[in-house]
């Protein structure tokens, strides 16, 4: 069983940056693509960014200001957020396809004040 666990959200001022990670544990194989997914409240879950064989693609409201990246450690995926807007405040997930199944993690809150 694949487990994918976040973390790094927190609370930042509008302006400011931070780094989120998921690492995934369990998995014999490769999981691709690595996703980051958002869900802010009363809103639908976005999808953020996405890294697939190192194409990289990015939601239109955070390119620019968001990189996704893969760790050092096998399985594991990064996302840097600079510039953060109070638009931005929202549940974080990490989600990863391994072996044809769909696997999530259950989310980091970023909030981000003005």
């Amino acid at each position: 069983q694949v487990q994918l666990v976040e973390s790094g959200g927190g609370l930042v001022q509008a302006g400011g940056s931070l780094r989120l990670s998921c690492a995934a544990s369990g998995s014999m194989f490769s999981l691709n693509p690595m996703s980051w997914y958002r869900q802010a409240l009363g809103k639908q879950r976005e999808l953020v960014a996405d890294m697939s064989r190192g194409n990289t693609k990015y939601a239109d409201s955070v390119k620019g200001r968001f990189t996704i990246f893969r760790g050092n450690a096998r399985n594991t995926v990064s996302l840097q957020m600079n510039s953060l807007k109070p638009e931005d405040t929202a549940v974080y997930y990490c989600r990863a396809v391994a072996n044809g199944m769909e696997y999530w993690g259950k989310g980091t809150l970023v909030t981000v004040s003005s």
